[in-house]
């Protein structure tokens, strides 16, 4: 897994690639305090040749976002590149915390 932050120098912007390897899925989205973990809203990674799940997402800087991957609509996973680990009493589990 990895984050990629791309700042853009004429918007208070941050572009946010997620890359997830997940060989043996058929799909995986973001899910996320930006789009109110709503899986109608959520970012659909792309997947690649090589098995990596890819995505870019706009958000605002100077803000911190909670967010978890959901591969093929039943598993929960973490990024192990997030910037912080946040607990979640809601989902008993941490969730990844970007910091942009």
């Amino acid at each position: 897994m990895a984050i990629k932050k791309q700042y853009l120098k004429s918007k208070p912007v941050c572009k946010v690639t997620f890359s997830v390897p997940a060989d043996e899925a058929k799909n995986v989205v973001v899910l996320g305090s930006f789009n109110e973990w709503n899986t109608q809203k959520a970012t659909k990674l792309k997947k690649l040749k090589n098995g990596i799940f890819k995505g870019t997402v706009d958000l605002e800087k100077d803000n911190s976002y909670e967010f978890k991957y959901l591969v093929d609509g039943t598993s929960y996973i973490n990024d192990e590149h997030a910037d912080a680990y946040a607990w979640n009493d809601f989902a008993g589990a941490e969730n990844s915390v970007i910091k942009l």
